[in-house]
């Protein structure tokens, strides 16, 4: 992704993160500068202005989403991927940390609780489980499905249960956890 448009505005690069096919910078003074590809967050003058003072920047893969300051978060590109946020909003207060998979994005908030959005196949849909979500400590991604540690050590997933989504026939073994990460697929091509 060409990056010579905005060459100029990155100085002081505290963070980049990358979609599929776009970048977003965090700049020493909060501000954010994208480029690439605009249907995968490479354009963000939409939020531009909402963009102060941002700590993290997380993408799926084709959208971002920015923690700021205050704990609130704003998102941009493709809205089936989580570039919007708009209907879980309200919600997005003392955001502590953002996991993504492929198409949605999880935030713990400072309660212990989570929200989601995007994708409701991969992750961006967790009504099913949200009684169960309190006390969480963590949250992994596969490429489609979100697992949480519970502050018990117990697991709850939620997203494609292909891609590790539905741990109902594990349940029992998924206790003092502690960790979790996700395999890494390679790909050749």
């Amino acid at each position: 992704s060409d990056s010579s448009a905005v060459q100029d505005q990155l100085k002081g690069v505290q963070q980049v993160q990358a979609s599929w096919a776009a970048f977003a910078a965090i700049l020493s003074d909060g501000s954010v500068v994208t480029w690439g590809d605009e249907d995968s967050g490479g354009d963000s003058s939409e939020v531009q202005e909402k963009l102060k003072g941002a700590k993290q920047v997380h993408a799926t893969a084709r959208a971002f989403a920015a923690i700021l300051a205050d704990g609130s978060v704003v998102t941009w590109g493709n809205p089936d991927c989580g570039g919007d946020s708009s209907e879980v909003q309200d919600q997005l207060k003392s955001v502590q940390k953002v996991q993504s998979t492929q198409t949605a994005f999880a935030a713990i908030l400072a309660d212990g609780s989570i929200t989601t959005w995007g994708n409701p196949h991969c992750g961006g849909d967790m009504s099913e489980v949200q009684d169960q979500l309190k006390g969480v400590q963590q949250v992994q991604a596969t490429w489609y499905a979100f697992a949480a540690i519970l502050a018990d050590g117990s697991i709850v997933t939620w997203g494609s249960p292909d891609a590790g989504g539905a741990s109902s026939e594990v349940q029992d073994q998924l206790k003092g956890v502690l960790q979790v990460e996700r395999s890494e697929e390679r790909r050749v091509g």
